[in-house]
């Protein structure tokens, strides 16, 4: 069985801080491409940030530059999303996913089931 489970999400207030977690199970992530998505209410799932498998960035969105940065321990078979300086704009679902090939910078193949992030005051 394979597996994406993303953990950390909850609520913050703007300007906090959240650090999301990806862990595979049933595969090894290592070579695989990752990425984060999102997705809001009555909005188009759109990737934040992803990374090759040997670690070179190949997406990230204006809408978090500066404030979100991906990450992977492929000891740990965890990818890592740590956001700062939330905002009320950033409240979604987060997808992790993974894949042996990425379009538009991010891979489609695997997805988790999604962490709510919750930005309000």
């Amino acid at each position: 069985q394979l597996q994406l489970v993303e953990s950390g999400g909850g609520l913050v207030q703007p300007g906090g801080s959240l650090r999301l977690s990806c862990t595979a199970s049933g595969f090894s992530l290592r070579p695989y491409h990752i990425g984060w998505f999102r997705q809001a209410p009555g909005k188009e799932r759109e990737g934040v940030s992803c990374l090759t498998n040997s670690g070179a960035p190949t997406k990230v969105a204006d809408s978090v530059k500066g404030r979100f940065t991906i990450s992977r321990d492929n000891a740990k078979n965890t990818v890592f999303l740590q956001m700062h300086s939330l905002k009320f704009e950033d409240t979604a679902v987060y997808f992790c996913a993974a894949g042996p090939a990425v379009r538009d910078g991010c891979p489609w193949h695997y997805w988790g089931q999604g962490t709510q992030v919750t930005v309000s005051s």
